[in-house]
């Protein structure tokens, strides 16, 4: 009996073992985009040491532009980690097969993305003595008059979900054990219905800037929420194309379908928000429309933010267009990868360059400004980003080795020996 009981107490060791072992293995393009991450991530330490022991002075920040790189960052990571539920929701809401044995990678891209997210909050608060405030009860909380603690809460919630969703499903994939459906599925529709809402507390947290009349406006959530299903469902494609390129798993080229069609609809829903969003501040030519029209054509010779704007409304548009076509749609080996990559980059780079740092202008003072990001910031944020893309590429092959049966508990493989 206690040789049983110590044998299970060493299961999730031994889980762990196997599946990092499993993970770290690869040829040598695997060992290519780990050292090329790292290279990232070794820099990232000494500039994270130059901001942590200096704080914020080290950053763009100004007294006209007081968000950086990492809050424009962390936006997108909330679309991301909300739209991973896209893969979840046919697996066990509309019960498709294809999907649902793909169900815990989309669960494992909610995890990696709120992750990094919740990194970006971390460098905005400057150093790390500031963390203190976001834990309850030991520093100032500040809830429920901030509307960042709001996030802080959803976040780590939604984090907790997905960890124990994982965990739980490999664990138990890994045993060979059914999983308990009465535990494990209201799990999954907890997290299918948390999803969303880290995307609109975080649009929330800007539409509540009454100052900004950029974000002071109702569609902002429909606005993160269209976006999320665009960047994710364009992520999702990149990242199944991969595993089905360079592993032994099996995924339907109708799960590519639905998510090219998730990006033409979400594409579509973007354009209808831009173009109201933009004659209900143009038509009146009030002075609400100055952030916009110093986006659109920039003021008195400072235009920094002219070529991006119209960058990013010609690469939403051209996309769109483009998988209308259904043709287009089924190139899985250029075309859609290519757009898929566009779409992702393209909604990365509106952040900064369209929704945050134009908006602070005009300040309360009637100034303009152009924010200048600085080295150290840069490679903060390239930091953040390779450490969680190592961490999704890790998580990643490990769960493949788990749902293709390459990483079986030993007994399991002696039992369907005999």
């Amino acid at each position: 009996m206690k040789k049983q009981i110590a044998s299970a107490s060493q299961k999730p060791i031994a889980f762990a073992r196997d599946f990092f072992s499993y993970a770290i293995k690869g040829g040598n393009l695997y060992y290519g985009w780990l050292l090329f991450l790292s290279f990232f991530v070794v820099v990232g330490l000494y500039t994270s040491y130059v901001q942590m022991t200096k704080g914020l002075i080290v950053t763009g920040a100004t007294d006209q532009i007081i968000w950086e790189l990492f809050i424009s960052n962390f936006i997108f990571t909330a679309h991301i980690a909300a739209a991973a539920v896209l893969v979840v929701i046919p697996a066990y809401i509309y019960k498709r097969e294809d999907m649902k044995h793909l169900a815990v990678l989309g669960e494992i891209i909610a995890l990696t993305f709120v992750i990094i997210g919740l990194n970006f909050i971390f460098f905005h608060m400057g150093r790390p003595d500031r963390f203190w405030h976001a834990i309850p009860g030991l520093g100032i909380f500040n809830f429920p008059s901030s509307m960042l603690t709001y996030d802080i809460i959803v976040l780590n919630t939604y984090l907790g979900i997905n960890l124990v969703a994982v965990s739980y499903l490999l664990y138990k994939r890994y045993l060979g054990q059914p999983i308990n459906t009465k535990f494990y599925t209201p799990l999954i529709y907890v997290a299918v219905a948390w999803g969303p809402l880290i995307h609109i507390v975080t649009a929330f947290i800007l539409s509540s800037n009454a100052g900004i009349s950029a974000w002071h406006t109702a569609v902002l959530p429909f606005a993160f929420l269209s976006m999320a299903g665009a960047s994710g469902s364009a992520l999702i494609i990149i990242f199944f194309l991969l595993i089905r390129k360079f592993s032994k798993m099996d995924i339907a080229d109708s799960v590519i379908d639905f998510f090219s069609q998730v990006i033409v609809w979400s594409l579509g829903i973007i354009i209808l928000v831009f173009a109201s969003e933009f004659f209900t501040e143009l038509y009146p030519g009030t002075h609400h429309a100055a952030s916009l029209e110093y986006m659109i054509h920039g003021h008195h010779g400072l235009n920094a933010y002219v070529p991006w704007f119209w960058w990013t409304m010609a690469l939403i548009v051209i996309p769109f267009i483009l998988l209308l076509s259904s043709k287009v749609r089924k190139s899985y080996n250029f075309l859609l990868p290519l757009i898929s990559l566009v779409v992702f980059l393209i909604i990365l780079i509106e952040k900064p360059a369209v929704l945050v740092f134009p908006s602070f202008s005009p300040t309360p003072l009637g100034e303009y400004a152009v924010y200048h990001p600085t080295l150290i910031e840069i490679f903060n944020v390239l930091f953040i980003w390779a450490s969680g893309f190592i961490i999704l590429t890790l998580l990643t092959k490990g769960a493949i080795g788990v749902l293709t049966g390459e990483v079986q508990d030993s007994q399991t493989v002696e039992g369907d020996a005999k």
